[in-house]
């Protein structure tokens, strides 16, 4: 029970009365603080500023023999492969490099899945009477948007602290008509939870009955740490290989969250029959991908070290940030009971649980006080959160000084929402 609940009825009506005109005081401000999606900064951005001048002249366009401003090498050039080899743990031969987004990449893959089939279908998934798509929740809306916008019905698997309910994914495997599940396997959008070795090794031995189940893995955060060292964790390809799944997961990762969340560097990591496949498919639309950001990208970071290091950067601008929205859920809301959340040590959220029935209104709220935050529903399937309770707070794009502001606001219409429960309103 909630401290409001514990309350009499005059006592509550007074404290809402109290806390009411806060709120009217800080909507008077006319703010606009947006913390509706991850990005980055303006002082993250400018941590990769070396990458607009790390090549200046036309002879440092090459790539071994190759000009890097020509047609060719769908696939990527040797050096991205190798950089994205080490980060990831593959190996070269297992890396395809593609545009800008990670994100595309994979409409491309269930795009590829449903006109043409993948490497392992029986037929196009257009060619089926259904398709259902895993989704483990709270998890990341355009994952979901993407196997939505081709019909594909999505199935919410609750999400733990070691990373989707397992028990769960093996029981909907069994049906031919799960083709595949999301996965965002470190510092999970939004929850932050890093998949435990355990779950990792049920996901890649899983005995699905569609031949052509894929593991759509997101390791969109796999060197984000803003709190401690680098935490490695089982590599899915080895995973799936040794499992005797070897087709079965499709990985995705980018320098978004790294340089330039527009201009940076995405790859496909998967096994070299899929790469194969999917190479095939893509050469058909493109001739080649940007590969003079590819090179740009390989002599800025140089290899895995160099991303780390770079890493460490982004960990001194984001940590203060996260350390202000924890220390404002637990100076103003801890106490009351009225919320939970989780508290993680990478990533680039924060996700916070309401009691039931609020998550809605104090968005609303916020937005009214001009706070600007990702909708309730959002990180569920199909943007419905059954019991309207999970928030996602994204710490990173504001200044520190608007951050704190954002979140004195935040506390306040999160009470608000609680004592309008609490009062029946």
């Amino acid at each position: 029970m909630s401290k409001y609940e514990m309350m009499t009825k005059t006592e509550l009506k007074s404290e809402f009365e109290k806390t009411y005109k806060e709120f009217e005081a800080l909507k008077g401000k006319n703010l606009k603080l947006d913390m509706s999606r991850g990005k980055p900064g303006s002082d993250q951005l400018d941590l990769s500023e070396g990458l607009l001048t790390v090549l200046s002249k036309n002879d440092e366009c090459y790539s071994g023999k190759n000009d890097v401003r020509n047609y060719g090498m769908l696939d990527g050039i040797p050096e991205c492969k190798k950089l994205f080899a080490e980060v990831l743990g593959v190996s070269e031969k297992e890396v395809f490099v593609g545009g800008s987004a990670s994100l595309t990449l994979m409409y491309d893959v269930i795009s590829k899945a449903y006109t043409h089939g993948l490497a392992t279908s029986v037929k196009p998934w257009c060619r089926l009477d259904k398709v259902k798509f895993l989704c483990p929740a709270p998890g990341y809306d355009r994952h979901f948007r993407i196997a939505e916008s081709f019909g594909a019905e999505l199935i919410t698997i609750p999400m733990t602290d070691e990373g989707p309910d397992m028990d769960m994914v093996e029981n909907e495997v069994r049906d031919p008509a799960v083709k595949g599940i999301w996965c965002v396997p470190k510092y999970s959008n939004p929850e932050g939870v890093i998949y435990s070795d355990r779950v990792i090794s049920r996901m890649a031995s899983l005995k699905p009955a569609a031949p052509d189940f894929t593991i759509m893995w997101d390791n969109a955060y796999c060197v984000h740490e803003f709190d401690g060292d680098f935490v490695p964790f089982k590599e899915i390809l080895t995973e799936c290989r040794n499992a005797g799944n070897p087709d079965m997961v499709y990985e995705f990762a980018s320098t978004s969250k790294i340089t330039f969340p527009g201009a940076g560097v995405a790859v496909i990591a998967s096994s070299e029959r899929n790469l194969a496949y999917m190479k095939k498919l893509l050469g058909v639309q493109m001739i080649s991908y940007d590969k003079v950001n590819q090179l740009r990208h390989a002599r800025f970071l140089k290899d895995r070290e160099g991303v780390l290091n770079h890493m460490k950067k982004h960990a001194a601008i984001m940590k203060p940030k996260f350390k202000v929205v924890l220390s404002y859920l637990d100076r103003e809301i801890k106490d009351l009971d009225i919320a939970s959340w989780k508290k993680p040590e990478g990533g680039y959220f924060v996700s916070l649980d309401t009691q039931d029935g609020c998550a809605k209104r104090t968005l609303a709220l916020a937005q009214e006080a001009g706070v600007t935050m990702t909708e309730a529903g959002a990180t569920y399937p199909y943007g419905i959160d059954p019991r309207d309770r999970n928030i996602r707070i994204a710490p990173s794009y504001p200044p520190v000084d608007e951050l704190k502001l954002a979140m004195e606001i935040f506390c306040v219409c999160l009470k608000l929402a609680a004592m309008e429960k609490a009062l029946g309103k």
